[in-house]
């Protein structure tokens, strides 16, 4: 149906709210104290056993280092009020730091992995020893790295709990970039951790230095996949990604349900921050609404859609033209979001 009542008035932003981040402040401490000492340990432990595996362990924990420090910058950073130039407030910051911790696992820690593990196996045979510091220091970085890993997998489990979700389903649709990047480079680090000590061994062993590098390149490439797929996560959502599909769906239908809307023509999410949504909805008016409902009307599709979904901070309503076409081609997308959920 259309009509030819005037449009309604966009509601005005409200001020972003800063992002909980108690948590996850304190899971990133954690994380931060537990490598920077493994990165110290591991590099000394390099120096003495002289192995490639420790070094590139040493390069892991000090890039994990380094992003913490970013992820740190992001928490502070992202909590800033909307003001005149950024009227949306500063959530994408998180997303933004977070791409460079990304960045960082790449460069300092699954580059130098690579190289060091490749000159070690072309190489030859180079000095030995010092394998039960090595040892020690690998043992003390399990213990650590899981400390850090258990708190991170905690975080997860209870907001998995309190979105109804499995824990790999959180971590899957979480737009909280900091506890993830924590969660991947703590699983990294311990799997990087079982590598290098089988690298070590297989190298005190049989005597053939090679094992040990091989060791570190499987190190650098495990930490490849973990940038890659960081990278692309936190990519997306600094470029403008949509909100998880139970949240698209059900603001949808909340809105069809409005007395004095005949349909949705068009509904368009993005995150502005982990805990900030944007919403924007073209919508087909009953053509016996009068004109000073409309406001109303608007008024209250806003105030029901944050009541329900708090992290909705913004919402967008345009009353238009009937186009069956598009309207058509959004019931569709929300019929296919709706068997995911």
């Amino acid at each position: 149906m259309e009509t030819s009542q005037p449009p309604a008035q966009q509601s005005p932003p409200a001020p972003a709210e800063p992002s909980g981040g108690g948590e996850s402040t304190a899971t990133v401490l954690t994380a931060l104290a537990a490598n920077l000492a493994i990165a110290v340990a591991k590099l000394v432990g390099g120096l003495v056993s002289g192995s490639s595996a420790m070094f590139a362990e040493a390069a892991h924990s000090v890039a994990d280092t380094m992003n913490e420090v970013f992820l740190l910058r992001s928490l502070r950073a992202s909590r800033r009020p909307a003001d005149a130039h950024h009227p949306f407030g500063y959530g994408k910051t998180r997303f933004f730091w977070s791409l460079l911790a990304a960045l960082g696992i790449f460069v300092a820690g699954s580059l130098f992995s690579i190289v060091d593990g490749i000159r070690s196996i072309l190489g030859g045979e180079g000095e030995s020893g010092g394998y039960l510091v090595a040892y020690v220091v690998l043992a003390v970085s399990v213990l650590a790295e899981g400390t850090s890993l258990v708190k991170a997998v905690r975080q997860v489990r209870g907001e998995a709990q309190a979105h109804g979700r499995t824990f790999r389903r959180e971590l899957q649709l979480s737009s909280d970039p900091t506890v993830k990047t924590v969660v991947a480079e703590d699983s990294a680090a311990v799997l990087g951790l079982g590598l290098a000590a089988t690298g070590l061994a297989l190298h005190q062993l049989t005597g053939h230095s090679w094992w040990d590098g091989l060791a570190a390149v499987l190190i650098g490439l495990v930490l490849a996949v973990v940038a890659a797929v960081l990278g692309w996560e936190n990519a997306n959502l600094l470029i403008g990604e949509t909100a998880r599909a139970e949240l698209v769906v059900g603001c949808y239908d909340a809105i069809a349900e409005v007395p004095g809307i005949e349909r949705v023509i068009e509904l368009l999410t993005m995150h502005l921050g982990p805990d900030e949504v944007l919403l924007a909805a073209r919508v087909d008016l009953e053509d016996s609404l009068p004109a000073g409902r409309i406001e109303d009307l608007s008024t209250a599709v806003e105030t029901q859609l944050r009541e329900r979904w708090p992290e909705v901070t913004q919402v967008f309503l345009d009353p238009t033209r009937g186009q069956g076409e598009t309207a058509a081609r959004t019931r569709a997308y929300i019929d296919q979001l709706r068997a995911e959920v």
